[in-house]
């Protein structure tokens, strides 16, 4: 199968392409014009090929779907103030889409983020699945779940006007080599200050090399059609026991002040109703004072990845002590081995 993936050369996008080629797939790798791929292992791969675009126009977008099966949707941007956000995930998005029915390539998998759902809502302690409901709110959210939501939006809306075979699929919290500290781990105060908010809340993790796996197993499964997924890993660690694994293994890191949930939890609705209901909403807190926001962030909850096990035959691979052991290690875990002439002249 021939696969075009988008935001190649990110994080999670490095590692979609290493899997990918590794399962023998050929693949187009979209990357910025300006960025530089010489470091990566895979970059020479004889299957693999770069089409330099920016997916905030089309230009170019039309040529590179060109002989295409399938597409990983990965590109978004993740910092930036909502217009740059908008920009690098929504028009990109807006983008790729309007392409893709013009070259007649529907198959498409999606990649969301866990950012889509109703935390605020939900009860602590409650489990957080496919069925859970999506944020109607988003604007009392950040900047990249309200791009992330319209994103989703476009998405089930090119596969219900063009009965187009799509699968979207919602990975947790991210990590691996150098990621290894997330939102969820804390609040970050200053370089050196965290707040450790809800140290016995369980960690909707994901290991980058685990949901690479995930992500390209729904391109090759039709089971995967028309499904969303979430993708964590199994026996997911509290912020407590991450963080006293972490520490192990790491001698710079900042101080971290411990929190409760339920004292952190009063403490911002104070806040909140304060502000809307004395100073009508003009004060500016930071994210972890707005309910919203903390609740998506620390809200203790239990997750499944039932749905990707029957539905991908998915299994993660990697334990989190098998993930700090490659994460913190010199081996080069993107490099793909080149298949033989015999081998390739025998399939």
């Amino acid at each position: 199968m021939k696969l075009l993936i988008t935001g190649a050369s990110g994080f999670l996008g490095q590692y979609v392409v290493a899997e990918a080629l590794r399962r023998g797939h050929q693949v187009r790798a979209i990357v910025r014009p300006v960025t530089k791929v010489e470091q990566i292992s895979w970059q020479a791969h004889p299957n693999l090929e770069f089409a330099r675009l920016d997916l905030r126009r089309k230009d170019g977008l039309l040529e590179a779907l060109q002989g295409i099966d399938a597409v990983i949707h990965l590109a978004a941007a993740k910092s930036g103030d909502f217009y740059t956000q908008f920009a690098g995930t929504v028009i990109a998005t807006e983008n790729l889409l309007d392409s893709m029915k013009a070259a007649g390539v529907l198959r498409l998998v999606a990649i969301s983020t866990f950012s889509v759902y109703d935390y605020w809502n939900k009860e602590t302690g409650s489990l957080l699945d496919e069925a859970s409901a999506i944020e109607q709110k988003p604007l009392e959210r950040d900047e990249y779940a309200q791009t992330k939501l319209i994103q989703e939006s476009l998405v089930r809306e090119f596969e219900r006007e063009n009965n187009a075979p799509v699968t979207i699929i919602r990975p947790g919290m991210i990590y691996g080599r150098d990621f290894l500290w997330n939102a969820c781990l804390g609040a970050e105060l200053t370089d050196s200050l965290w707040l450790r908010i809800g140290a016995r809340a369980q960690m909707p993790l994901n290991y980058v090399e685990n949901s690479a796996e995930a992500i390209v197993l729904a391109s090759e499964r039709d089971s995967a059609i028309a499904q969303t997924i979430n993708v964590v890993d199994d026996h997911l660690p509290t912020q407590r026991e991450f963080a006293k694994k972490l520490f192990a293994r790491q001698n710079d890191f900042p101080r971290m002040i411990p929190v409760n949930w339920t004292v952190m939890r009063g403490l911002t609705w104070v806040l909140w109703v304060y502000n809307q209901k004395i100073l009508k909403g003009q004060a500016k807190f930071p994210g972890i004072f707005v309910p919203a926001k903390l609740h998506a962030r620390f809200k203790p909850l239990v997750y499944s990845n039932d749905r990707a096990k029957q539905v991908l035959n998915w299994s993660p691979r990697y334990s989190l002590d098998e993930a700090f052991e490659r994460s913190l290690s010199d081996r080069d875990l993107l490099a793909v081995a080149v298949p033989s002439p015999a081998l390739s002249n025998s399939v």
